[in-house]
């Protein structure tokens, strides 16, 4: 009992005195970038996967049509 009873002590005093949080600055940049960046990756999957879908239905259309 007692280790775990240090752990979570530690753990507190290294959430506390050693975590340095970001502003609120710091905090609506790496959200804007998180923002943009989730953007742009579901954009290029989203034309990927278009273009694999209309490239397969079109090899699809010359052999079994």
């Amino acid at each position: 009992m007692n280790k775990i009873t240090t752990y979570f002590s530690e753990s507190y005093k290294e959430l506390t005195e050693k975590v340095t949080w970001p502003n609120w600055n710091q905090l609506q940049q790496s959200t804007m970038i998180v923002l943009v960046s989730t953007l742009v990756i579901t954009g290029i999957v989203w034309v990927l996967d278009f273009l694999a879908n209309n490239g397969l239905k079109f090899v699809y259309n010359q052999f079994f049509s």
